[in-house]
């Protein structure tokens, strides 16, 4: 199940205005003799079809590409939740699913990043799912989407990575990886391993040894990008996950209801979300600038 959303606690706005992008592999953060606007792509929960895969997502790119873009992010989920019988392209949580998702990112022209969601590793221990082991699979995208610590894409831009083995992979303690962090025209951008539904606590095989680790390590990180912020000086921080953790009481059908004061969830099912959130609540005040 997806519930994916920029973490909004004040609203930040990019320019439309677009810069082009240059440089094999470069710093995040170069100097530029224009006015400074630029635009990025964000983009997720694809493909979910055929369809999708073989015509929706190939045009997507196409256009992405046109626009001359300083990056791409997909904010995760590269299949839909459950398998589709008679697909032609992979809708299971096969290796090919994997290198279908790697080829689409590296077609992309601009630097390219993401951040793994729900469909592709903790829901693919559903027998619709072909019944893997999550954590493997999550093992697996480490290896295949992040075993540099380059973005994806074309063009490739150095990221800083969450490199302290405060996760969990098969065998034990594992880097996370997957968490990085770059810095484009003032602005701070950071991804986070946080799960939709209910970030691995429920469904098929919740696993809260799992959950509590990266649930430390997404803290940590997302702590240490307002640092570094407030330490270059960025105008706002961009966070970018792949669950929608709800914030208010306002709207079940698209995250989960939590008191807008405690931030604890209030529908009775598991809460893998309201230490993050008080932990995000108090870095944005602490902040001071647009964060979204």
């Amino acid at each position: 199940m997806k519930r994916s959303m920029l973490l909004s606690a004040a609203g930040l706005v990019l320019a439309g205005a677009i810069a082009a992008s240059a440089g094999a592999e470069r710093d995040g953060d170069e100097d530029r003799s224009d006015d400074g606007r630029y635009a990025i792509g964000l983009w997720g929960d694809l493909p979910y079809s055929d369809l999708q895969a073989q015509v929706g997502v190939p045009n997507l790119i196409a256009d992405m590409n046109g626009q001359k873009l300083a990056f791409t992010v997909h904010d995760g989920d590269l299949k839909a939740g459950n398998g589709t019988a008679g697909s032609v392209t992979p809708t299971i949580c096969s290796d090919a699913l994997y290198d279908q998702a790697l080829g689409f990112f590296d077609s992309l022209q601009a630097p390219a990043m993401l951040t793994p969601g729900d469909n592709d590793w903790t829901d693919c221990d559903r027998p619709s799912n072909g019944g893997f082991n999550s954590l493997e699979r999550l093992d697996h995208e480490r290896q295949v989407f992040f075993s540099t610590p380059f973005s994806l894409g074309q063009q490739r831009i150095r990221q800083e990575v969450q490199a302290t083995p405060l996760c969990l992979g098969v065998s034990g303690p594992a880097p996370c990886v997957e968490n990085r962090r770059w810095s484009h025209r003032g602005v701070t951008y950071v991804t986070l391993n946080i799960q939709g539904s209910c970030n691995n606590l429920c469904d098929t095989a919740p696993d809260p040894a799992e959950f509590a680790a990266r649930n430390q390590a997404d803290i940590a990180w997302m702590r240490e990008a307002f640092r570094d912020a407030q330490g270059r000086g960025s105008a706002a921080v961009m966070i970018i996950a792949q669950a929608d953790p709800g914030f208010d009481l306002s709207d079940g059908t698209r995250a989960p209801l939590r008191n807008p004061r405690t931030l604890a969830e209030t529908d009775g099912q598991p809460d893998g979300f309201q230490e993050f959130l008080v932990a995000l609540r108090d870095d944005v005040v602490a902040f001071r600038k647009p964060v979204a």
